[in-house]
């Protein structure tokens, strides 16, 4: 196939960005895998090269949108039913002029997109093929109804509180917790690397650099500063006060447990390594198996029991110059004074401190349970974590850095 050359001007006054995302969607539409880095490659060469005849723009797109054989032929089919076969040249000022009606098969992917009745004059400045398909709506008089886009599942439980999800929607947070917990908390080490940005000037670096150009012209190279990860240690309430949220939380703890940075227990009368069994690879079997471990679940509450025997333990050190974090509504069977005594200890040994209480959402909350609010003014931030929406705020709590608005 040798497409035809256009005389005029070509794609002048077109949305090339609409242009491009338009064929690529005609062309997956008829199966040809079209991606990302192949549009991106075909807007440099558009930009570049700016052809001026049609037969320069087909082997513009022919080498940057396909790259396999056996798609040539289903990508001559669309680039025909596009340009050469169609009723209007690419130039866009032709819609102004009359054209005779010819219909169109709906069930044709390839057919183009209908225009205004009576070859009136377009509302916008793209040519045909870039304009999206209409939907005729037969209860209204409108002639064009664009669908309506629908909300993803994860956007449809931002609001619903953890306690109310099923365990197909628990299943759904624990794959999202996953991909979501990105940022990662950090300290300044000592070392030192060369980059092109910092504060000091490395003078060997640049000098050594400088030689494989002449020592003209010279790039300066600088210092910067290695930073290294924090450990994160997370310790859940899963007494009976906490029970509806305590499922939820666990996989919280499993999204941060499969990192191999970070410690994660369980308390109620006592204390629960779950580590090993958050990092299974099944979300459903690492929450069974680590139920299943935690003997005394919906129990009473010892937090400052428990919390006392985590710092002695050896798993202690973990929280030293990390992260910890406490999930619990603050009820507490052991004495305030005491609670007060062990989070003055881990303050001491942590970086920073971060509790979770699902309860401080309600409106109007103030900590006036007597362990909440003697181990409140130890905490660094203090969250609530009741939805899905809220729960970037505790990454961004646990990384050190400001919470998003």
């Amino acid at each position: 196939m040798t497409p035809h050359d256009t005389a005029g001007p070509l794609l002048r006054g077109v949305d090339r960005a609409a242009f491009i995302a338009a064929l690529s969607q005609r062309l997956r539409a008829a199966g040809i895998p079209v991606t990302l880095t192949a549009m991106s490659s075909f807007a440099e060469a558009l930009q570049a090269l700016t052809p001026d005849r049609l037969d320069r723009l087909y082997w513009l797109a022919r080498l940057t949108l396909v790259n396999r054989q056996h798609d040539l032929e289903t990508f001559d089919r669309v680039f025909d039913a596009v340009f050469r076969d169609a009723l209007l040249p690419v130039d866009p000022h032709a819609r102004r002029k009359p054209s005779p009606a010819v219909a169109e098969p709906e069930d044709d992917a390839l057919a183009p997109v209908a225009g205004d009745p009576g070859g009136g004059e377009v509302s916008a400045s793209l040519p045909w093929h870039t304009l999206p398909r209409m939907a005729r709506d037969e209860s209204t008089d409108e002639t064009r109804v664009l669908p309506e886009l629908l909300p993803s599942a994860v956007a449809r439980l931002a609001d619903t509180p953890l306690d109310t999800l099923d365990e197909a929607e628990l299943a759904l947070l624990g794959r999202w917790l996953e991909a979501s917990a990105h940022r990662w908390p950090t300290r300044r080490s000592r070392r030192q690397t060369v980059r092109s940005t910092g504060q000091r000037v490395a003078l060997r670096e640049t000098i050594m650099a400088s030689r494989r150009t002449g020592w003209e012209p010279m790039e300066l190279r600088r210092y910067h500063q290695v930073r290294r990860p924090l450990t994160v240690t997370l310790v859940c309430d899963v007494s009976q006060s906490m029970q509806s949220y305590a499922t939820a939380y666990l996989h919280l703890m499993r999204a941060f447990a499969r990192t191999r940075r970070a410690e994660t227990f369980a308390f109620s009368t006592s204390l629960t390594r779950l580590t090993p069994a958050l990092t299974h690879q099944s979300a459903a079997a690492a929450v069974a198996q680590a139920s299943d471990q935690v003997v005394d679940r919906f129990g009473g509450t010892h937090l400052a029991s428990c919390l006392r025997e985590l710092l002695a333990s050896r798993h202690g050190n973990t929280v030293r110059g990390g992260v910890l974090v406490i999930a619990s509504d603050g009820w507490d069977s052991d004495p305030p004074a005491e609670l007060a005594a062990v989070m003055a200890r881990a303050a001491r040994r942590a970086r920073r401190v971060v509790w979770l209480n699902p309860r401080a959402a309600a409106e109007g909350f103030e900590p006036l349970v007597g362990s909440m609010a003697a181990a409140l003014p130890y905490c660094d931030a203090f969250l609530p974590a009741d939805t899905l929406r809220s729960l970037p705020q505790v990454f961004d709590a646990i990384a050190g850095v400001s919470s998003r608005g």
